[in-house]
């Protein structure tokens, strides 16, 4: 069974910086793409910042510049550094990943860990 597990989430001032991370399980073999989701109250999940097994990023617009992705294909984690954190980030924050199968691609999910900017 694939297991993503986040860590690294809290409250935090305004203006400050938090950095998760992500780690798939052990029987994970073919990554294509993980990444960072984010779903406040009331609001649909949306994406926050993605990295390829290549190294190749995307962000969101609302986070480009202030957020972080990186990755470590061999140990299978992600982090995601965010910086000059505001009260929109607020949300709980999702690992993803993409993993490669004969069949194609299959989507993961890890649990959440929440986000709090206090303003």
């Amino acid at each position: 069974q694939v297991q993503l597990v986040e860590s690294g989430g809290g409250l935090v001032q305004a203006g400050g910086s938090l950095r998760l991370s992500c780690a798939a399980s052990e029987n994970v073999y073919v990554i294509n793409t993980m990444g960072w989701y984010r779903q406040a109250p009331g609001n649909q999940r949306e994406l926050v910042a993605t990295i390829t097994s290549g190294g190749f990023k995307t962000y969101a617009a609302s986070v480009k510049g202030r957020f972080t992705i990186s990755g470590d294909n061999a140990r299978k984690t992600i982090a995601l550094r965010m910086s000059s954190l505001q009260s929109d980030d607020t949300a709980v924050y999702y690992c993803y990943a993409a993993l490669e199968f004969p069949g194609g691609l299959r989507d993961y999910w890890g649990r959440g860990t929440q986000v709090t900017v206090a303003s």
